[in-house]
């Protein structure tokens, strides 16, 4: 399936290589032929509304140009969202006497490492599953590698833990009911929220594994440790089955660039061309070049925009030779 036919794709790559503004140009590009586009942006730092010239208001979905969406998630809020919800679900299904108890638990919970990335995964497996019905694609400009890793794994690691949670909380119901019930087994309302949501991560993995469906873009800029860190994501991830097959080699030197100076670099980056060329044989390679001035513009995003989209139709082309 082509490029730029998926419903999902996660823009990802070390910070500062240029994530923001190719997630926005691949968001614009899209919506440029006529898809009804959402891009997210999952970054704390968010960079997007810089590149359009607007103050989105984190959480909400505003339209930023025709065809395209823009949604800035706030993860406090969204990790707030998430406390809530569990305490929300758990109401009712413990006794009042537990209840405070129970919730000074979550509370702690929800400082601990990993609480946040939970929240956020919440977030987009709602957008996913749910929110993509108002779009033809949704882009997810993501944090910096180690954060988008973690992020990416986490319904495979979430699946597992469901699955002890399940299987004990239904050894509990079976010992209740031979104690309590003559055997008889009741209704769990805890046990069918769990397996609701242990669904919804099932879902939600099943589409993120579905190449057809979903489409995870790598930035990088043509220098050691961009190489270095971007080799190391894309075999972790590959680790937990989830394939990355394009990347976006970003801030390329023109051949127009002229002075002693620009001469050394261009020398310099062409090793480093060659390594990329070489070390991500299996993805595909768009090269994106370094502009003379800053992105400040949504004329200027239209170009780069214009630009990507041609290096895409070349490497289609290429590839059906």
């Amino acid at each position: 399936m082509a490029m730029l036919d998926k419903k999902i794709y996660f823009i990802g790559g070390k910070g500062g290589v240029g994530k923001s503004t190719t997630s926005a140009a691949m968001a614009l590009l899209l919506a440029q032929k006529g898809k009804r586009i959402l891009l997210v942006s999952t970054d704390p730092a968010h960079n997007t509304g810089d590149l359009f010239h607007r103050n989105f208001r984190g959480g909400k979905i505003e339209n930023a140009t025709r065809n395209l969406d823009v949604l800035e998630i706030d993860s406090e809020q969204e990790s707030r969202n998430y406390i809530n919800g569990v305490k929300g679900n758990l109401k009712g299904l413990v006794k009042a006497t537990m209840l405070e108890e129970v919730n000074r638990q979550i509370d702690m919970a929800a400082s601990s490492p990993g609480a946040e990335e939970a929240a956020l995964f919440d977030k987009i497996t709602s957008l996913v599953l749910e929110e993509i019905t108002n779009y033809d694609a949704i882009v997810f400009d993501t944090a910096p590698t180690g954060h988008t890793i973690r992020l990416l794994t986490l319904p495979e690691l979430m699946g597992v833990w469901m699955d002890g949670l399940l299987e004990r909380r239904k050894k509990v119901t079976e010992n209740y009911a031979q104690w309590m019930n003559d055997g008889e087994i009741v209704d769990d309302p805890l046990y069918d929220k769990l397996n609701e949501r242990k669904n919804r991560f099932k879902r939600v993995r099943e589409i993120l594994l579905d190449g057809t469906q979903t489409e995870y873009v790598f930035v990088l800029n043509a220098e050691r440790l961009p190489i270095l860190e971007t080799s190391k994501a894309i075999e972790t991830l590959h680790q937990h089955g989830i394939h990355v097959n394009s990347i976006v080699v970003n801030k390329v030197i023109p051949e127009e660039a002229d002075g002693r100076f620009m001469a050394q670099r261009r020398t310099n980056e062409r090793l480093y061309l060659d390594e990329i060329k070489d070390k991500f044989k299996n993805q595909r390679q768009v090269l994106l070049p370094l502009l003379e001035h800053d992105i400040s513009s949504l004329s200027t995003l239209e170009f780069i925009s214009g630009l990507l989209g041609k290096q895409i139709d070349s490497i289609l082309n290429h590839s059906q030779k």
